[in-house]
């Protein structure tokens, strides 16, 4: 590999580190908790269990425990060093609030206690939830912008004001859907400007596709890739706050792309490797909760704690909300007019919890954009960019595959049939918008149209955006009737929802780089909607 021509890898690493080191000082200067030696802390919750993944600023010989009261879990190690540790505290009690402590191998405190509340018990009647969702956190702080020389992503100080303005709003939760690392090796964007380009390649080398990522030069890789973009974002900030991560293409270190040269999902066995490992080191998996299956593709790994799943998870709080999360990328089928971005199985779960009568609320939140497309291969709708600088169908998508769109209309048309408000909340497609799909194709909604909300990502900068990788914003699919609350918008940002018993309210926040960095100082919401039951 020839060096690249500005840079060092000693700078490269060097760079790297100082911003590690700034983030960090950072994090301390905003929140006075003592984090000791935690490096981050991110913990998932259900009714009855907490899974916390957690790092430190400098390898452990023996395990650490956590407790939380008279309970105490001892972590088991993630990663072949002891910088990485997970915690599965199981038996707690629903809607209950736990002092959570970590503690040495000698009983010493390795940060300041901090608390955390569970979920409330399926069988409870929670009055609201509150949920933080966004989408595309990620961002090597060593990524440059190739015309400018500049930052490619928002600073990982700037995203870290964005995320603080949502916990100011004091969330139940928080989802963050996808894309949660950017170091794409193989394909086109990758080898222009992320993992697989010169210059990022100078700092971490070439992987050995053929070797484990754990235990072997692999692991010092992936952590120098991934350590920025999660720990450095995160840091302990949402230690009080339960988080669920859904991983969508660019976790499986590749952008979704099909060509004549290659075609890069399903995961091929070192991409999901890669990103088996990044979960397992740096955020939650899905914890079990009553009517997920545990039988579901990706679930109960053997490697991993007991019963959760890599891909398909519930966030259920009472008997106000259940909200179903899907990656739409490791499963995905190739098989033309029988494919799916989900296997048949899952699917069928999605389909029985939308019949089922538990919950006020049911909403579908899959990894890849309901409503709208900027032309990628990915997606539900064969739209791509044609000539003339619309999306639409004369030139055909390459390799897409006629079952993801029957299966986007069986899932459309679930929710729809549903007596309840018809949600749909996703990622990906680098914007913020709102609406109501009224109809596509011969698929009528119109009885009760399915609500759908790009949810804002947290860091894209001047050259990822859509318009400018793909040559179009978001543009609705050929087809499709839907009735804009807020047309997509290219900015960063996030979303807040509310949910009652039979409505959602929803704000919007957004910020751009180039706009003034002192308006992340005091964000207010720009855009409300609502949604309310139907009848």
């Amino acid at each position: 590999m020839r060096p690249h021509p500005s840079i060092s890898r000693r700078q490269l690493l060097s760079a790297v580190a100082g911003a590690s080191t700034a983030a960090l000082a950072y994090a301390q200067a905003e929140d006075p908790w003592d984090s000791g030696i935690v490096r981050h802390l991110l913990p998932g919750v259900s009714d009855n269990r907490l899974l916390l993944k957690a790092s430190f600023q400098q390898p452990l010989s023996a395990p650490p425990t956590l407790r939380a009261g008279s309970r105490a879990a001892a972590g088991v190690r993630a990663d072949s060093t002891g910088e990485f540790w997970w915690f599965d505290l199981a038996g707690l009690e629903p809607d209950t609030s736990y002092q959570l402590e970590l503690l040495g191998a000698g009983g010493e405190s390795l940060c300041a206690p901090w608390p955390i509340s569970t979920f409330p018990s399926p069988q409870s009647r929670p009055d609201r939830f509150r949920l933080l969702v966004y989408t595309c956190a990620g961002g090597h702080p060593a990524t440059r912008n190739p015309d400018t020389g500049g930052p490619y992503w928002v600073s990982i100080e700037n995203r870290r004001k964005l995320l603080k303005t949502g916990l100011s709003y004091s969330p139940d939760a928080m989802i963050a859907i996808g894309d949660h690392v950017y170091w794409d090796l193989l394909s086109p964007v990758g080898r222009v400007n992320l993992g697989g380009s010169e210059a990022l390649r100078a700092l971490v080398g070439d992987f050995n596709r053929s070797a484990p990522v754990l235990g072997t030069t692999n692991e010092e890789k992936l952590k120098i890739a991934v350590t920025p973009q999660v720990c450095d974002l995160y840091g302990t900030m949402f230690r009080s706050t339960p988080v669920f991560f859904v991983q969508d293409d660019h976790d499986y270190f590749e952008n979704d792309e099909a060509t004549v040269e290659m075609v890069t999902f399903p995961p091929d066995d070192f991409s999901l490797r890669l990103a088996r490992s990044a979960q397992r080191l740096y955020y939650p998996e899905f914890l079990p909760t009553a009517g997920r299956p545990l039988g579901l593709p990706s679930s109960s790994p053997a490697d991993r704690a007991r019963d959760v799943s890599e891909s398909y998870g519930t966030l259920r709080y009472g008997n106000l909300a259940e909200i179903m999360m899907y990656d739409c990328r490791r499963h995905i089928s190739l098989k033309g007019p029988a494919g799916g971005f989900v296997p048949d199985e899952v699917e069928a779960w999605l389909t029985s919890r939308m019949k089922a009568q538990e919950t006020h609320h049911v909403v579908n939140l899959p990894s890849t954009p309901i409503g709208w497309s900027a032309g990628k291969w990915g997606e539900w709708y064969p739209d791509l960019l044609q000539p003339n600088g619309k999306l639409g169908l004369e030139v055909p998508k390459y390799w897409w595959q006629e079952g993801w769109r029957l299966q986007h209309n069986r899932l459309l048309k679930a929710a729809s049939a549903m007596e309840r408000i018809p949600l749909f909340l996703s990622g990906d497609l680098h914007a913020i918008g709102e609406g109501r799909i009224h109809s596509y194709g011969d698929l009528d909604l119109s009885r009760n149209p399915v609500a759908t909300v790009l949810t804002g990502p947290i860091s894209t900068g001047p050259k990822a955006w859509p318009s400018a990788w793909r040559g179009t914003p978001p543009q609705t699919p050929t087809g499709i009737e839907i009735e804009e609350g807020l047309a997509p918008i290219e900015k960063n940002g996030f979303t807040i929802l509310d949910f009652t018993e039979d409505r959602v309210d929803g704000m919007f926040f957004q910020w751009k780089m180039g706009e003034p960095e002192e308006l992340l100082d005091n964000l207010e919401p720009f855009h409300r909607f609502a949604f309310s039951r139907p009848g």
